[in-house]
């Protein structure tokens, strides 16, 4: 009797252990979602200690490719812009999102994502005016996923448009 209980707890633990794997499979992000419906600009901020205010924004929607198995993903997106005088870029902000959760039709609802950090001039320069400023720099939105305790990955970037976006 006692050799059925053995053989019978055994069967359990390397089913719970076949599970446990199967549930913690390597998953390459890069390869299970893509950044879709992308769009962009700079978001109306109103006035700020007196001067307009304009920051960078970007809507976009996650979708599952394949038969991927994820479910939700956390995302960090950072806004970056060219340094002065160099191929390089440097950072202006990000955004961490703990949580995007997939539906049932593969892909998050749309995403906003907009930066703290912007431009701000002083009246009578308009938000319009901000672009044409010699210090505006363009802005490019760099899109990073992890799945589980996977690794940050890179799966999509977004080039922030010089166009207003109404508040």
């Amino acid at each position: 009797m006692s050799g059925r209980r053995f053989s019978g707890a055994s069967l359990l633990l390397v089913a719970l252990a076949a599970s446990a794997a199967s549930c913690n499979r390597s998953v390459d992000i890069k390869e299970a979602i893509e950044v879709v419906d992308a769009s962009s600009g700079w978001y109306d901020a109103g006035i700020v200690d007196g001067r307009n205010k304009i920051v960078p924004s970007v809507t976009f929607r996650l979708k599952r490719k394949g038969s991927a198995g994820v479910q939700s993903v956390a995302l960090n997106v950072f806004f970056r812009r060219p340094a002065t005088g160099g191929d390089t870029e440097e950072d202006m902000d990000d955004v961490f999102i703990q949580r995007v959760d997939f539906k049932g039709d593969d892909q998050t609802d749309p995403l906003i994502v907009r930066a703290q950090n912007g431009y701000t001039g002083d009246p009578p320069q308009s938000r319009l005016d901000l672009f044409k400023n010699s210090q505006f720099r363009d802005v490019r939105a760099r899109v990073f996923a992890k799945y589980s305790s996977s690794r940050w990955v890179e799966i999509g970037s977004v080039d922030v448009q010089r166009q207003l976006l109404p508040r």
